[in-house]
């Protein structure tokens, strides 16, 4: 996780290394502050492509995965919400069954020099310390 932040921009944040993140596998936890709080965020992969989340909930401001790092559905097809079983999309995040209000808050990344970097934006930012 070497490569200069100045490549990417100053809002671009390395989160970990490409190989850290496997398909419909285990997900990259990572903390932001997301309107003002503190907040857990979570990297996945799916059909080839990282994606990441708030790990919020869309119906109920809480977290999702059901065990840590685990936010897949069984068949790996699915993002699942562990405490109101709705199922998301996971390149999207869009809600495609149980409650929802919305889907989840995307996360931009890119994978550049075998590393996955995520960007701030006004109402997501690094936390600091």
């Amino acid at each position: 996780m070497d490569a200069p932040a100045s490549a990417l921009g100053a809002d671009w944040h390395p989160l970990c290394a490409s190989r850290d993140i496997q398909n419909s596998g285990l997900a990259i936890p990572f903390d932001i502050n997301y309107q003002g709080q503190t907040c857990r965020a979570f990297a996945i992969r799916f059909n080839g492509e990282v994606r990441a989340y708030v790990n919020r909930c869309s119906h109920v401001a809480m977290e999702m995965d059901w065990q840590p790092n685990r936010f897949f559905s069984q068949d790996g097809q699915f993002l699942l919400c562990a405490s109101h079983g709705a199922l998301h999309e996971p390149l999207t995040g869009r809600c495609v069954g149980g409650p929802c209000r919305g889907g989840l808050v995307l996360i931009q990344t890119q994978e550049r020099d075998d590393v996955v970097w995520w960007q701030a934006q006004y109402n997501l930012q690094p936390i600091t310390f």
